[in-house]
Order: C-alpha cells, then structure tokens, then sequence
C-alpha cells in the first residue's frame, strides 16, 4: 500500500506561483510513474502532469504547458509541480497520483493509476 500526501496549496493572486509536493510511502516510490490531477467545482477530474519513474519523461496537459514544471526526487519519495503564471481557471483541488507501472502508458487516464492522495486547494483570484 502506498499513501500519498500532498501539501503547498493556499491562496494566491493571477500570475503568481506555487509549488506543490506529494510525499510517498513506502520503499518502492522508485518504481512508479507519478501524476498530478485537478478537480474543480462541477467539473470532471483532469490531468496536469506525469513523470515516469526516473523523471526522464515528462507528460503536460496543453493548458499547463509552458507554465507548469513537474519533477521528482526520489531520494525523498517526492514528486513536485511548480506552477508559475497561475491563472484563476488553475483554482481546483490538486491531486497527487501514483501508477505502479514504471512509465508512461497513457499519463492523462486517472484509471490508470492506482494510488490517490486526499488532494490540496489550489485558489488563484483574479
């Protein structure tokens, strides 16, 4: 079993940053491809970003790219997203999620991973 925790949401103004991180148990964090998804209020569930297991690969939904940055240090069993330029339509509830699969198979399908956090508040004001 893993257990996934995330922290680093809060409160910010349009155009600000935030950084995220999703602290894993468990001794196998190594092994799996890790993502991060949003939910916002009325909305479906919708990926952000992926990195595989050696953080070699990197996967970002079209409306993150350019501002979002996801990395992981598996050291710490944590996976990050530092997000910049944030916009009010980012304001979601944030999602940490871990795939035991190793790569990249098909990073934006929440059904393809198997572990979940509690998710953190993202609110960015316009």
């Amino acid at each position: 079993q893993v257990q996934l925790i995330e922290s680093g949401g809060g409160l910010v103004q349009a155009g600000g940053s935030l950084r995220l991180s999703c602290a894993a148990s468990g001794r196998t964090f190594n092994n799996y491809a890790m993502a991060w998804f949003r939910q916002a209020p009325g909305k479906e569930r919708e990926s952000v970003s992926a990195v595989n297991w050696s953080g070699s690969t990197k996967y970002y939904a079209g409306s993150v790219k350019g501002r979002f940055t996801i990395s992981r240090d598996n050291a710490k069993n944590t996976v990050y997203l530092q997000m910049n330029s944030l916009k009010p339509e980012d304001t979601a509830v944030y999602y940490c999620a871990a795939d035991r699969t190793c790569g990249l198979t098909n990073p934006s399908e929440p059904s393809e991973y198997d572990y979940w956090g509690q998710g953190t508040q993202v609110t960015v004001s316009s």
